[in-house]
C-alpha cells in the first residue's frame, strides 16, 4: 500500500517538476533608482519616454498620465507644449452637441490608442495590451520583468506547440505572448546620440515606466532620509536628558 502511494505521489509530481523546469525566473537587473539612495537617470528616463511615444504607443494606454508631469523627467515647458501639441485629443461637446478633435495641451492625459477595449482586442490577436501607467508597480519583479518580457523572445523549444498568431517568451507567463518582439535595432534616434540597440532601448523604456508608476520616489527617499537623521539625533538628546535627569539618584 505504501509502495502504490509513493508511485502516485511520483506520478503527480513528475508533471509539476517539468512545470517548474520550463518557467523561467525574471532575470534580475540593477536599476539606478533601487536602494535607500537610488534616483532616475534623466537621460534614461528621456529616451524611455521616446521609445514609448515612437513605439508603444501605438497600442499601450498611459491613462494616468498627463503631458504636464513631464517635466519630472527634466523636459521644459516648451517641450512639453510640443509634445503635447503633436497629439489630438478628444474634446467636446462643442456648440453644435459633437465631440471634436483638437491638438493637445499639457494639462491633458495622454490619450489612448484606440477608443475601447473591443477595439484594441481586435487590433491585437484578441489581447488587451495593458495600460502602463502603473504596470512596473503591478509586476512582481517590477522594472526587470518589463525587461526580461522585451528580452526574452525566443525561438520555442522543440515540441513546444504555440497558438495561432502567438509568440514564444521565456519570461512572460505560459511562454506565449500575443504582442511580437516590440524593438529592433536602430528602431529609433536618440536625440542624445547614444546607439539605439535593443538593449539600451528596453532598460531605457523599463526605466521610464519605472518613474512612471512611482514618479514621487525619490521625493519619498529624501524624507525617509531626514526623518531617519532627525529620529537619530532625538534619540541622542533623549538619552542625554535621560541620562542628566537620573544622574543623582542612586541605584
Amino acid at each position: 500500500m505504501r509502495a502504490r502511494s509513493l508511485v502516485l505521489v511520483l506520478a503527480l509530481a513528475l508533471p509539476l517538476g517539468a512545470q517548474a523546469a520550463e518557467e523561467r525566473a525574471v532575470p534580475r537587473r540593477t536599476w539606478s533608482f533601487e536602494g535607500l539612495f537610488g534616483a532616475f537617470d534623466p537621460g534614461a528616463m528621456q529616451r524611455g519616454f521616446q521609445v514609448y511615444n515612437e513605439v508603444c504607443a501605438a497600442c499601450h494606454s498611459m491613462k494616468l498620465l498627463a503631458f504636464r508631469h513631464l517635466s519630472g523627467i527634466g523636459f521644459t515647458e516648451d517641450q512639453i507644449k510640443q509634445i503635447a501639441a503633436a497629439k489630438q485629443v478628444t474634446d467636446g461637446p462643442n456648440d453644435q452637441g459633437e465631440m471634436f478633435e483638437r491638438p493637445g495641451r499639457p494639462s491633458d492625459r495622454f490619450p489612448a490608442p484606440f477608443p475601447n477595449e473591443n477595439a484594441a482586442r481586435a487590433a491585437n490577436n484578441g489581447a488587451y495590451p495593458p495600460d502602463f501607467s502603473t504596470l512596473v508597480k503591478g509586476r512582481d519583479g517590477g522594472a526587470s520583468y518589463i525587461y526580461g518580457v522585451m528580452t526574452g523572445y525566443k525561438d520555442p523549444p522543440p515540441g513546444k506547440e504555440l497558438l495561432p498568431g502567438m509568440n514564444y517568451n521565456e519570461v512572460f507567463p505560459g511562454h506565449q505572448i500575443a504582442m511580437p518582439p516590440p524593438l529592433s535595432e536602430d528602431q529609433v534616434t536618440y536625440a542624445d546620440g547614444t546607439p539605439a540597440t535593443v538593449d539600451q532601448m528596453v532598460a531605457d523604456v523599463s526605466t521610464f515606466l519605472a518613474w512612471v508608476s512611482e514618479p514621487e520616489l525619490e521625493t519619498r527617499k529624501r524624507l525617509g532620509i531626514k526623518v531617519i537623521l532627525y529620529m537619530l539625533v532625538l534619540t541622542g538628546f533623549l538619552y542625554a536628558i535621560k541620562r542628566r535627569v537620573w544622574a543623582n539618584v542612586k541605584h
